[in-house]
């Protein structure tokens, strides 16, 4: 009875360990707190530079009728 009842624990153990790697959890992936630093400081770096951007054209936007008048 005792080497049924082990041979058949060994057999469940295998079974949850190839069940569990088929079904992947949906919790999101860790991000460290540097990692999320740095993310945020990408995000305003572009932030910046499309607001730099934005204004700039603007500007183009805005002398081009005064030049087209003259």
């Amino acid at each position: 009875m005792n080497r049924k009842k082990k041979v058949n624990q060994i057999l469940k153990k295998r079974m949850k360990k190839t069940n569990s790697k088929l079904h992947k959890s949906n919790k999101p992936r860790y991000i460290s707190k540097a990692e999320r630093a740095k993310m945020e400081q990408e995000e305003a770096l572009a932030a910046q530079n499309e607001a730099q951007t934005d204004a700039v054209v603007t500007e183009e936007l805005d002398s081009e009728p005064k030049a087209a008048a003259e």
